[in-house]
């Protein structure tokens, strides 16, 4: 996912112009964390647009850089070749990192969350009702669509959907006006969306976002399991980074940034039970942390970059401690992937989504 990547906030399509997408958030800060340099190996998770790509690679260091859009994959072909023996661009999901990382292990992973620019920018990918198109929002054109959901799901589950990932305040109404108006039309399109949710939750003077933002987010973030990538994709860059290897993300909403903060403080802990008691379980620390526990954008950055505005990095250094197993628990996270009937049949999801 490269949005809230190359490109990306929690609003990202919905009210920013898009000239300013395509400027890498945090640029500075992001170098300084993961002390890229020749003879690195560095991770780019989240390709997109190539905007941290192209400034790592002017570090010296080498890059394997993944997306799971092949969009993204083909409009970056230009740049491996101008940087051949340099940049290997791979597609493949960011959860999946650990099976392209050398064998000696990865010197940086860096990971900047969301939906990129060019997604928003393509109106027929459905992200943007500001662009209309078609209700897909599928970065992998695969799988359960953005209509599929609005068509086809419970009440009931709209509801966990547009409450919890989009962390709208009137996901019951939206979600019923939703069910009324599809039993008479299908929703196709993102504008007959958008419409129908500015209908049902009029935009006030104060508010700074369109109505719809939070709903289109949390269709987003449920399709393609974002935050269920996400935490594979910390837990991979665990095993992948050699010691002393950074882990540098990049987020632009609270859920995104929870799941890291929660990530990096598990990781950072060294043992469980109480001074008072025998030790039952020691833990080595797999993390130590890197800069500032959350590093924000400059207000010189933000006016200049409107989407830098909600951007928060963390930074962790790999320790000589071997990886920990994969405990999807330590996020305390709902599962969204038992949502009930679409209609007649079950969800079909093309991944094995936790969230």
């Amino acid at each position: 996912m490269a949005a809230v990547q190359a490109a990306g906030s929690s609003d990202a399509g919905a009210d920013e112009d898009s000239s300013v997408r395509h400027i890498p958030v945090l640029m500075r800060e992001v170098l300084t964390a993961l002390d890229a340099g020749p003879g690195k190996v560095i991770l780019d998770g989240t390709f997109g647009a190539g905007g941290y790509t192209g400034q790592i690679l002017s570090t010296g260091a080498d890059v394997i850089a993944l997306d799971r859009d092949p969009n993204a994959i083909a409009a970056g072909r230009a740049m491996e070749t101008a940087h051949t023996g340099h940049l290997s661009l791979i597609q493949s999901r960011f959860s999946d990192l650990a099976n392209h990382a050398p064998e000696d292990g990865l010197d940086g992973v860096v990971l900047d969350i969301g939906v990129s620019s060019m997604q928003i920018d393509e109106a027929e990918r459905g992200f943007s009702f500001q662009r209309n198109g078609p209700l897909d929002m599928r970065m992998e054109g695969r799988g359960i669509s953005a209509a599929d959901v609005v068509n086809r799901a419970k009440v009931s589950d709209l509801i966990r959907i547009f409450g919890f990932l989009g962390e709208e305040k009137q996901p019951g109404r939206i979600a019923r006006a939703i069910e009324k108006r599809r039993l008479t039309e299908p929703f196709s399109t993102t504008r007959d969306l958008a419409n129908l949710i500015e209908l049902v939750t009029p935009r006030k003077a104060k508010d700074k976002i369109h109505p719809a933002t939070r709903v289109f987010q949390a269709l987003r973030v449920f399709v393609n399991d974002e935050l269920g990538q996400l935490a594979q994709a910390l837990f991979a860059a665990e095993r992948a980074l050699k010691p002393g290897g950074r882990l540098v993300v990049v987020t632009f909403h609270s859920l995104e940034d929870r799941i890291v903060k929660k990530f990096f403080a598990d990781r950072s802990g060294k043992a469980s039970g109480s001074r008072h008691m025998p030790l039952v379980h020691e833990r080595q620390a797999t993390f130590t942390q890197v800069g500032k526990p959350m590093i924000a954008a400059s207000e010189e950055e933000a006016a200049l970059n409107p989407r830098a505005r909600s951007a928060k990095l963390r930074a962790g250094a790999r320790t000589h401690a071997p990886a920990e197993t994969d405990d999807l628990s330590i996020f305390d996270l709902p599962n969204l992937a038992d949502l009930g009937s679409m209609g007649a049949g079950k969800w079909e999801r093309s991944d094995a989504a936790q969230f």
